[in-house]
């Protein structure tokens, strides 16, 4: 079985916002394979299903962005989950907007959440997929960037991010992260 978290903020305010890129992934994998996030548990939103072949958990933490290791440690336990079979989804500012990058492991890069992952599981050798939101203009507040949402110019390209983001799942839970990197990052 595999655990796959898309980090954000819940509430109504933080929806469409760049922070909240991988709750808009989760939406699309959920969407897609008829997935319902809906029932509460471990401190977040979680859901039971299969994505291509695979026993699969998708999770939107409850607990804000900076103590999102919280729930995902919970549900780690829970499931007794290894590892080796989580995935993690979130936003990145250093990528272009819609851009994906795929690392099987790392350190938290300034990422308040990841950081919370990492500190809650206690190792930073977990797969994720960076999703991106574009750096912050100059004279501009990380926060403001972050928790701002993005211009209507930018749907088209977050659309097909998002298929994208899925796609990069579907790769990793079939042939593995090696093989998500090497199609995916570009």
């Amino acid at each position: 079985m595999y655990i796959i978290a898309g980090l954000g903020n819940p509430g109504k305010e933080y929806m469409g916002t760049r922070h909240n890129a991988g709750f808009s992934v989760i939406d699309e994998l959920a969407d897609k394979y008829n997935i319902s996030v809906d029932t509460a548990k471990h401190k977040g939103l979680i859901g039971k299903g299969v994505i291509a072949g695979q026993k699969v958990i998708l999770v939107k933490p409850m607990t804000y962005m900076n103590n999102s290791g919280e729930c995902i440690r919970e549900v780690m336990d829970y499931y007794k989950c290894d590892i080796d079979d989580f995935l993690v989804i979130f936003d990145d500012i250093s990528l272009d907007v819609g851009k994906l990058r795929l690392r099987a492991k790392g350190s938290a890069g300034g990422h308040n959440g990841i950081k919370s992952i990492i500190a809650h599981l206690g190792s930073d050798k977990f797969k994720r997929i960076k999703f991106g939101v574009g750096d912050k203009p100059k004279n501009w507040d990380l926060a403001d960037w972050v928790l701002g949402k993005f211009p209507a110019e930018e749907y088209a390209t977050l659309r097909e991010a998002n298929k994208k983001a899925c796609e990069a799942v579907e790769c990793i839970l079939t042939d593995g992260i090696e093989s998500g990197m090497n199609k995916y990052n570009g």
